[in-house]
């Protein structure tokens, strides 16, 4: 069984992803990157409206990505996400993206969750953490 900390997707790269390089823009790789967490948040129930409605919602604080190799139009890609730490109001996220197990890109996303409201970091309630196979803080 694979760990709810982790999550992949398919994609197919279409013509609005490809650059005047004639290879996926560096942006759109993000974008996947982005698209797949947050397939996964909903996978596990905890998409963007559920968090709202415990408090809560994740902020991107930094992304270092490292750009291996290019994709081009119409190949299929496998992104990937992973929760690598988690500590009260603070996540890391390793990321990849590959095709035909070659690695095109990894990322480190180190997110912090915040109050909606106050926009105040915030620890994470236990639902949350549970839902994602996190240990809950006690």
């Amino acid at each position: 069984m694979e760990s709810r900390r982790r999550f992949s997707q398919r994609i197919v790269v279409i013509e609005s992803d490809i650059d005047s390089l004639r290879h996926v823009n560096n942006t759109v790789y993000l974008r996947y990157i982005e698209d797949c967490v947050t397939a996964h948040a909903e996978s596990v129930g905890m998409g963007l409206e559920r968090l709202r409605q415990l408090g809560v919602i994740p902020v991107v604080h930094r992304h270092t990505i490292t750009y291996h190799r290019s994709a081009v139009l119409g190949e299929e890609l496998e992104v990937v996400t992973e929760i690598v730490s988690f500590r009260g109001f603070r996540a890391t996220r390793h990321n990849t993206i590959m095709r035909e197990g070659v690695l095109l890109v990894e990322c480190e996303t180190h997110w912090v969750w915040i109050d909606p409201l106050r926009q105040r970091p915030k620890a994470v309630p236990n639902e949350i953490q549970v839902a994602f196979g996190l240990e809950p803080a006690s």
